[in-house]
């Protein structure tokens, strides 16, 4: 009897282990065959959606600003892959960073040395720029100045304290003003009214706030403001034409995109932009 019972238990003890056995294979079988959790996946959506937006760095001359941000919304709206950053600074400045491995996809100059830079140091293909805009120097004062200007000749007079530029050396504004003054033969003389700005905006500011009487910009800059007006325009024969190249930079990790955008800026829509905001087409 005892016997019995005892092969009864071994029985029932064999039945349970392999009960439990089955269990085990059954979750880790299901746990396999389960869908990735939500997360991941969302993860995964995130990722890709991000690998597919291409971003493209312009540097760009600062009088450029307003119609290249408009230009922005119309071709981003367009591309719905492309995101444009622009880096807007004096062209000089721009240069030596290009020059130094900052990153950067098109490279748009307010003077064509400093796009001749890159191209003789073969950071910029000579096939891939070229002449795109032209543009005017004027000299403004604020809109309530009380001292009348009219001719580069009255900068020299005793009631004007200060008198801005860009520069020389890295602002192509600046030098611009430079060779003005220095055939009219008043650079030396206008050196201790001089305050210089690091850009052509920081020119015009200086003006639009009263800090300084009188500024030299393009007319493309003082059509931006409501706080100066145009005293006289700068007799083009004074100074080197003002030509704005553009150049895709061969460094670029996005050549095809950036080959885009570059002969998008040729393109008659974008030159209207341009034209809106008083540039001149290059001939």
């Amino acid at each position: 009897m005892l016997k019995i019972i005892k092969s009864s238990m071994v029985l029932l003890l064999v039945a349970s282990m392999a009960f439990v056995f089955a269990s085990c294979g059954s979750e880790q079988k299901s746990a396999a065959n389960s869908p990735v959790p939500t997360q991941s996946t969302n993860t995964s959506k995130a990722s890709s959606k991000t690998a597919e937006t291409i971003e493209l760095t312009v540097s760009a001359a600062a009088s450029l600003t307003d119609a290249l941000n408009e230009i922005q919304k119309t071709y981003e709206a367009k591309n719905k892959s492309i995101k444009l950053n622009f880096n807007f600074g004096s062209s000089g400045a721009l240069q030596q960073q290009i020059e130094q491995g900052a990153p950067a996809d098109l490279f748009l100059s307010a003077a064509s040395k400093n796009m001749k830079a890159l191209v003789d140091k073969q950071l910029i293909d000579v096939n891939k720029q070229k002449n795109l805009l032209t543009n005017e120097l004027v000299v403004v004062i604020p809109v309530n100045g009380k001292v009348a200007i009219g001719s580069v000749s009255d900068l020299s007079k005793a009631e004007v304290k200060n008198v801005a530029i860009g520069i020389p050396e890295s602002v192509p504004a600046g030098n611009y003003a430079k060779e003005a003054l220095t055939n009219a033969k008043l650079w030396d003389t206008l050196q201790s009214k001089t305050v210089q700005g690091k850009d052509v905006r920081q020119v015009l500011q200086y003006v639009e706030t009263g800090n300084a009487d009188a500024g030299f910009v393009y007319k493309t800059d003082a059509l931006t403001s409501k706080n100066v007006k145009v005293a006289f325009s700068i007799d083009p024969k004074t100074y080197t034409p003002v030509e704005y190249p553009i150049g895709i930079v061969k460094a670029t990790k996005h050549s095809k995109e950036a080959e885009e955008f570059y002969t998008y800026l040729q393109s008659k829509e974008a030159l209207d932009v341009f034209v809106k905001y008083g540039f001149t087409i290059s001939k």
